[in-house]
């Protein structure tokens, strides 16, 4: 579901961005206005989290992967806004520091994943809990479903970005300048594989984890989500929480059983080579155009990350890199979260006293 440079045109990218503004602009004053709350010290936690699985890809019927976002848990647990500014920040970091996901495409994967996701997971949530507990099941029924519905709408948003280049963007000969699929190919490429294995392995997650929470660390569960405020007063230390992230790191490797790439996220590379080109077309039941769109070709190398692909090229065992990448990218996060932190601590002039 990241979309990689080359694949959504500048003038895409440029909107997309213009859309995702506001939202962290909103975000981030609200978070501001709540500065002294339970809210700030679970945004990098949350952030690294999301981080962490998005690197453990399942694989789908077809030969591609997908994999979960956390989206229907950080509604749950910090609410929409909060939830947008950790998924931005976690993309943010896969994209500039491992190439997942586009520099330029960035507004567009922070508008479906982050944005998006999470302001429908958070309705969906609210809607099944209601004014329940939260200890309620209904609350881990929410999150769940929350999830579910939440990345599949990313996913749809995706699809829908994808499938509209083909029709907007031509080259003189009338080729796709960019993205070559269109909707009728997007649409169920990206939304059966979600609809049927990526959405139930984010609802498992994003449930799984609340219920965990519940049974195994009720005050920190209700200062985290805000409910129950006596019971929060007994939260323990989040060295806990950090330890099972760290052991998430370690079982990284696990994400590279699933070989194939996701739908859409294949390198210009990919799309010039005979046998790749053979795969990409089975998957997708469509046929590509005999040459790789300029636009995404010309695109395509804007940025070069410095690990690709999880990879750090120094070592030649993948696992090994894909665990140090998961270090190398929460030790990023934890430093964008201390900036965003400081951003939300100034205060105005004047505002003080």
């Amino acid at each position: 579901m990241h979309i990689p440079d080359g694949y959504l045109s500048p003038l895409t990218c440029l909107s997309l961005y213009g859309t995702s503004t506001p939202f962290w602009y909103v975000a981030l004053q609200r978070l501001r206005k709540r500065l002294h709350t339970r809210l700030l010290p679970f945004i990098s936690l949350f952030a690294a989290f999301s981080f962490v699985i998005m690197m453990f890809n399942v694989p789908l019927p077809g030969g591609t992967s997908a994999h979960a976002v956390g989206m229907g848990l950080g509604a749950a647990l910090l609410g929409p806004w909060a939830s947008m500014i950790a998924i931005s920040l976690a993309l943010l970091i896969q994209a500039v520091l491992f190439g997942d996901g586009g520099v330029t495409a960035l507004g567009a994967n922070c508008l479906n994943m982050a944005i998006v996701g999470s302001l429908v997971a958070s309705l969906v949530y609210r809607w099944v809990s209601g004014d329940s507990p939260v200890t309620s099941r209904r609350r881990v029924v929410g999150s769940a479903l929350g999830g579910y519905v939440g990345l599949n709408a990313a996913a749809l948003l995706a699809a829908l970005e994808f499938g509209v280049q083909p029709v907007l963007f031509k080259d003189a000969g009338g080729a796709p300048a960019y993205a070559p699929y269109s909707l009728a190919v997007a649409l169920p490429a990206m939304m059966i594989g979600h609809l049927t294995v990526a959405g139930i392995a984010e609802a498992l997650v994003s449930g799984g984890i609340f219920a965990y929470l519940q049974k195994a660390n009720l005050p920190l569960l209700s200062r985290m989500t805000g409910l129950n405020p006596a019971a929060s007063a007994g939260a323990r230390s989040l060295r806990p929480v950090w330890a099972g992230l760290a052991l998430l790191m370690i079982l990284t490797p696990l994400g590279l059983v699933a070989t194939g790439t996701a739908w859409g996220e294949w390198s210009s590379a990919d799309l010039r080579d005979p046998a790749k080109r053979q795969q990409i077309e089975q998957v997708s039941r469509a046929s590509l155009p005999s040459r790789v769109p300029a636009g995404l070709e010309r695109l395509s190398s804007v940025w070069t990350a410095p690990i690709p692909d999880y990879a750090p090229p120094v070592f030649k065992s993948r696992s090994f890199g894909y665990i140090l990448s998961a270090f190398f990218g929460i030790g990023a996060i934890l430093l964008a979260g201390l900036v965003v932190n400081w951003l939300l601590g100034r205060q105005p002039k004047g505002a003080e006293g």
